[in-house]
């Protein structure tokens, strides 16, 4: 038998753990949810394997070990950038109004905010993170 088929076991139980974590990050950075998905899980393993069911309930636990991965990695290797949701739901309509035929002018007419605004917004929305290997 493997030395950490239990630990692993409880990791793979509480998957919908991470998927949730993974999610709420994925909407607040430019990563894609199934990169930071992997760093969650990787969390959950490391807590299932340092876990004492003496000291409480895994979840809350394991939730600790999984946030602290995703961050120390967006930390190390990328911006955790948080744009408003406000702006985020603007950005959203605003692409289904253009993409549906209506026009610039008329598309900011209806969201009610200035073609300024909406530059700030289409820059804070569309931003990619590059990181580069530190030499």
């Amino acid at each position: 038998m493997r030395p950490h088929a239990a630990a692993d076991a409880l990791a793979l139980e509480h998957m919908d753990l991470a998927e949730k974590i993974a999610g709420n990050f994925a909407r607040r950075t430019v990563h894609p949810k199934e990169d930071l998905l992997q760093l969650a899980m990787i969390g959950l393993i490391k807590a299932s394997r340092r876990y004492d069911p003496s000291r409480g309930p895994f979840r809350p636990y394991g939730r600790t070990y999984a946030n602290g991965e995703i961050t120390h990695f967006l930390r190390d290797n990328g911006f955790l950038l948080k744009v408003p949701p406000t702006w985020r739901e603007l950005h959203a309509r605003g692409q289904r109004l253009l993409t549906s035929g209506v026009g610039v002018a008329e598309m900011l007419v209806r969201l009610g905010i200035s073609r300024e605004h909406w530059i700030q917004i289409v820059d804070a929305c569309s931003v990619r993170v590059v990181a580069f290997p530190v030499e």
